[in-house]
């Protein structure tokens, strides 16, 4: 019942694609049994394909889960915090459910999208699906590396997944998406001393800017509440885009909601002195919702229902 769905701790791969669904279908137990089949897509891929690193995560929306899985609900699922000051805002759109495929092979990604929207085309409609890639050694469109602090190793799973403080949900984890879109043409109009001292960090190395501030993004995105240390965030996301439009697909895994909602306070509202996240001057939040992604076992038990 405890083990975490793969994409959960998963180390970065090179390429992503991100599915939101719609449940249409009030057929829930169908939708539960198929869900635990999308599992077996992976494993399949997974070992057919084992140089391509796949890993996969089915997360269930907030307003969908009481539908899908009548019962005990995780203590923290709730819906996306809705926040906003002045032009910062975190909008709210949200759905039923979230599939993360991740691997090394752009086609693989492309093979398992298709065989899940084959699986569930009866039970569900597409709201949104993107791609996601590795840019360079992992940075952002904006060039300064992503999610730089992300724990490593065995402390991701420390990190990411509830265990025995909520002991019908041990192995899930909260999950937060927010697709953000950039304004780069903005933001290389800029000058590297005052990229800098917006992200905080020094652009080649990642090392503390000398002009670092409250403002800064990497003193902003992190999630500090009141003065005190909560669990933190795995990020799991990617940028996305082409040559019209740029951005990230956020999405981050943890065992409690509250960091997430801590980190999204401090970009949005700051210290209360105008101390917001400078970053999100030239990048805006376009969706946003909250999940929760069960344990292996729990998806495969419920699945017989």
């Amino acid at each position: 019942m405890t083990q975490p769905q793969k994409g959960v701790c998963a180390e970065p791969n090179l390429h992503a694609q991100y599915l939101f669904l719609n449940v249409v279908d009030d057929d829930t137990q169908a939708v539960r049994a198929k869900l635990a089949r999308v599992l077996d897509i992976f494993d399949h891929y997974e070992n057919e394909h084992y140089e391509a690193m796949v890993t996969g995560m089915i997360a269930v929306g907030s307003g969908f889960w009481t539908e899908l899985y009548p019962g005990p609900i995780p203590v923290e699922l709730a819906p996306f915090p809705d926040m906003q000051c002045e032009d910062r805002s975190a909008p709210v759109t949200p759905c039923d459910l979230f599939i993360q495929i991740r691997a090394d092979r752009l086609d693989i990604c492309h093979a398992i999208g298709m065989e899940v929207m084959e699986l569930l085309r009866l039970h569900v409609e597409l709201v949104e699906q993107v791609r996601g890639f590795r840019y360079l050694d992992g940075r952002d469109l904006n060039g300064y590396l992503y999610a730089p602090n992300n724990p490593r190793g065995m402390k991701r799973r420390d990190v990411a997944v509830v265990t025995d403080e909520e002991p019908e949900f041990q192995g899930g984890s909260y999950v937060h998406v927010q697709r953000f879109r950039h304004d780069l043409r903005r933001w290389f109009s800029l000058a590297t001393r005052q990229q800098e001292q917006i992200m905080g960090t020094t652009r080649e190395h990642n090392l503390p800017s000398p002009e670092q501030s409250a403002s800064s993004h990497c003193v902003r995105a992190s999630a500090v509440a009141q003065g005190d240390e909560l669990p933190g965030l795995l990020k799991q996301g990617m940028p996305y885009g082409d040559l019209a439009l740029q951005g990230l697909m956020f999405v981050s895994c943890a065992s409690s909601a509250q960091p997430f909602k801590a980190m999204l306070h401090s970009q949005i509202f700051g210290t209360g002195d105008g101390d917001y996240d400078r970053w999100l001057d030239y990048t805006c939040a376009e969706t946003g919702a909250a999940f929760f992604a069960p344990a292996i076992g729990f998806i495969r038990q419920q699945a017989q229902y």
